[in-house]
């Protein structure tokens, strides 16, 4: 495919220099942009694998600070609203 853009002599010398700037060809840079940002070989990772990796050099004495309602409570501890009958 072929795609025709036209650009004016600054925006074509701003594209060259970040081109340059990677090593790359304007075409070369420019497939590297419409490349997905997420690997498509491997699979993405499960949400929930993410939080326990993000949570998992969080000491055992703050986790227990933690209150034990702050899900169903959360506009309680985010925002100050009272907090909601069970």
């Amino acid at each position: 495919m072929t795609l025709t853009i036209k650009l004016s002599d600054e925006q074509a010398t701003a594209l060259q220099a970040k081109a340059a700037a990677e090593g790359l060809s304007v075409e070369e840079w420019i497939k590297k942009l419409a490349e997905p940002e997420w690997p498509t070989s491997r699979p993405r990772p499960h949400i929930a694998d993410i939080i326990l990796a993000n949570m998992k050099d969080v000491p055992s004495e703050v986790m227990a600070a933690m209150p034990k309602d702050g899900a169903s409570q959360h506009d309680h501890y985010i925002y100050g609203w009272p907090k909601k009958p069970e």
